[in-house]
């Protein structure tokens, strides 16, 4: 079994297509991490901002989000907020983001922003996920850029493995030019319901990656869709539920098992 990687851990949660479950997989996996006793720091950086709303923080109120940290030069430290969940903090984003794709591209080092602000807190937290938008603008670059490895949520229809390829050439990209260290570690195949082609595509992913895909399956849940409605991530709305069992065995295979850590 291949070794797991150094704490602390930066985890770029990335899918080119979008509606593929990424951002509930994000922020569940997040919480699941910090349920183990890992701090746990997310950062928003989808300029939907659903990663902050589903963990209960309204960014709009806010004096500063990780937009005022990749283009004003604001310190990440004070835009971290902390969430309901113990040991699990957010780095929150609004609609302010929408343009940074734009806003970076005359900046010096624009690539390296994200990794440059991370680097600077990075010893108060166990794990980092990373939210990536569904393109490969430059937010998505900071993402990979900064990330020392990438989770793929996949859904179970025929569509998500070619949105699969592209990502896989775009991580391929960064890592020759920005990142060397970067690969995609884990795949997860989320959204599954019983059917002929859910189980196609899970035997398929299977067969192309091998131990890079998570042996737990996360099913399609009515509950996991309400959740974000409540700013929770179903681990929290509906504990019991199968999705959130499933999301707490996926985090438990990311970290190797369960920790007491205390940090």
């Amino acid at each position: 079994m291949e070794a797991l990687p150094p704490l602390p851990r930066v985890i770029a949660f990335a899918n080119q297509k979008g509606g593929v479950g990424k951002t509930t997989t994000a922020i569940t996996v997040a919480a699941s991490l910090a349920e183990l006793d890992y701090r746990v720091l997310v950062v928003d950086l989808d300029p939907q901002g659903n990663a902050s709303t589903g963990l209960g923080i309204n960014a709009r109120d806010l004096d500063a989000t990780i937009y005022d940290v990749l283009l004003r030069g604001e310190k990440l430290e004070n835009c971290i907020e902390p969430t309901a969940i113990k040991n699990l903090f957010v780095a929150p984003a609004n609609l302010d983001l929408a343009g940074a794709d734009i806003e970076l591209v005359p900046e010096m080092g624009r690539e390296q922003r994200l990794k440059k602000a991370i680097d600077t807190v990075i010893d108060q937290y166990d794990y980092v996920i990373l939210d990536c938008p569904p393109s490969l603008g430059l937010l998505t670059v900071n993402g990979l850029t900064a990330a020392t490895e990438v989770f793929v949520p996949i859904q179970c229809e025929y569509f998500a493995l070619e949105g699969l390829g592209q990502l896989l050439r775009s991580v391929d990209r960064v890592s020759q030019v920005l990142n060397p260290t970067l690969e995609v570690r884990n795949i997860a195949c989320v959204m599954y319901t019983h059917t002929t082609l859910a189980d196609d595509v899970v035997r398929e992913v299977r067969e192309h990656f091998g131990d890079k895909v998570c042996k737990t399956v996360v099913p399609r849940s009515v509950r996991v869709a309400e959740a974000p409605s409540h700013g929770k991530p179903v681990t929290s709305f509906d504990p019991s539920s199968p999705a959130a069992k499933a999301y707490r065995e996926i985090a438990k295979e990311i970290s190797g098992g369960p920790s007491n850590r205390s940090r």
